[in-house]
């Protein structure tokens, strides 16, 4: 390729654009904010029909943060051994291959279940849990865990961060509650948004609310 003065001068001008031009991490400074997620149920087709009848199809009533993912207008019952009911809990849509179901700590205590600290969509040998509709009952022999602690992020922002996709990071909260999450999960997919996921326990033990910025820490 001949070099032209132009052509030199266009590329010196690429250049100092690419390196003027602020990455997803330094725009937002190194912070990551934060979503906090209440309990909620992810259901397979097979069991929506069963809970809400044949050929019945979800309800989105407002986007989620991560594309392509809603809040539902519909809600279920959950049961666990104790028999004692957790009620109105939230649909996720859109339908997945198999249900699941992510509680808190705090509710496997009223629910009295063990479930294990996973990623989402790993249920192999978690805990079960039954479902109830207002057509109809699903039993899930597993699919009752509690969501680790993870961010999502697209790849630029992965590149920025310097981190690669499933590995684990170090977070600051420093909040009125300091306090350091160690082990959290990054999720690295081009339609992901930066944000990190934590529980109603995680949330209200920093003392937290939706949208508060934390930090990842390089060590």
């Amino acid at each position: 390729m001949d070099l032209t003065p132009e052509k030199i001068a266009e590329l010196v001008k690429q250049v100092i654009n690419e390196i003027n031009t602020p990455t997803p991490c330094e725009e937002n400074n190194g912070e990551v904010p934060v979503g906090i997620s209440n309990r909620h149920i992810h259901l397979s087709a097979e069991d929506l029909e069963t809970l809400f009848g044949k050929g019945y199809e979800l309800t989105p009533v407002k986007d989620l943060s991560q594309p392509g993912q809603y809040a539902c207008r519909e809600l279920l019952t959950i049961v666990g051994p104790s028999l004692r009911p957790i009620e109105n809990v939230r649909v996720l849509g859109p339908v997945r291959k198999t249900s699941q179901v992510e509680i808190s700590l705090t509710d496997s205590y009223v629910l009295k279940v063990k479930p294990p600290v996973r990623e989402s969509g790993n249920i192999k040998g978690s805990s079960p849990i039954t479902i109830i509709g207002p057509k109809g009952v699903v039993s899930l022999a597993e699919g009752c865990i509690i969501a680790n602690r993870h961010i999502h992020m697209s790849p630029s922002e992965a590149k920025a961060f310097g981190i690669s996709d499933g590995e684990t990071v170090t977070v600051d909260v420093l909040g009125k509650r300091r306090t350091r999450w160690y082990d959290v999960q990054v999720r690295v997919h081009e339609n992901f948004r930066l944000e990190m996921h934590v529980d109603t326990d995680d949330a209200n033990s920093a003392g937290i609310g939706n949208g508060f910025k934390v930090k990842i820490v390089k060590e």
